[in-house]
């Protein structure tokens, strides 16, 4: 993910204390963002919930947009470290399974994934081109590992990004009720091979 543009940067834990009790904080912002939408959820809540003072989840999250932000990306995460591709089959049928997958994943816990898209989004736009490293977001780690792409070159990159791009706009208009689940996924595996089709082919060459 990208760098969170706040004015004093975030802190990275070292030790396996202080990772473990940045973990519990993701937990409990998860747990709370998936009953309470974002502009209610409370930083004083989620601190007590993970059962650390105030000053140390700002410490990690300098704001509620990062804390959010993170818990989009650990989610990722959990999803990939549960995910088992078919390693026999197309490229493309793997990057649609895998991108449909983690929609059906993100939507079990709908009020948490408009907080995480919302959150993400605010973060995104807040941060400057120079400032955007495409290999450091979670979900184009995964998508380059579906793709079976180790060091991406630039059309590797423009191509997760496009895919990025399609399955985005499926998820922010299946939470805003513009669209239907099934017909987002329809749409995302619709998009994905036509975005796919020429690269496949090039691969199998």
């Amino acid at each position: 993910m990208v760098r969170i543009a706040e004015a004093r940067a975030p802190a990275s834990p070292v030790s396996k204390s202080q990772i473990a009790r940045q973990k519990r904080i993701l937990g409990a912002a998860a747990a709370i963002g998936a009953r309470k939408r974002i502009d209610v959820v409370q930083m004083q809540e989620v601190a007590k919930d993970a059962n650390v003072a105030i000053a140390t989840l700002y410490r990690y999250f300098p704001s509620k947009n990062a804390l959010f932000a993170a818990v989009f990306q650990e989610e990722i995460n959990t999803f990939h470290e549960n995910w088992r591709p078919d390693e026999d089959g197309e490229l493309v049928d793997r990057v649609t399974d895998l991108l449909v997958g983690l929609s059906r994943h993100l939507l079990l816990r709908p009020i948490l994934a408009a907080a995480m898209f919302q959150a993400t989004n605010a973060v995104y736009v807040a941060v400057t081109m120079d400032e955007v490293r495409p290999t450091e977001s979670g979900l184009s780690r995964i998508l380059l590992c579906a793709m079976g792409v180790e060091e991406p070159g630039e059309q590797d990159l423009t191509l997760v990004r496009l895919l990025m791009y399609c399955w985005w706009g499926a998820l922010v208009s299946t939470l805003g009720g513009q669209t239907t689940s099934s017909a987002a996924e329809a749409d995302i595996r619709s998009g994905a091979r036509l975005l796919l089709a020429s690269y496949a082919e090039k691969r199998r060459r």
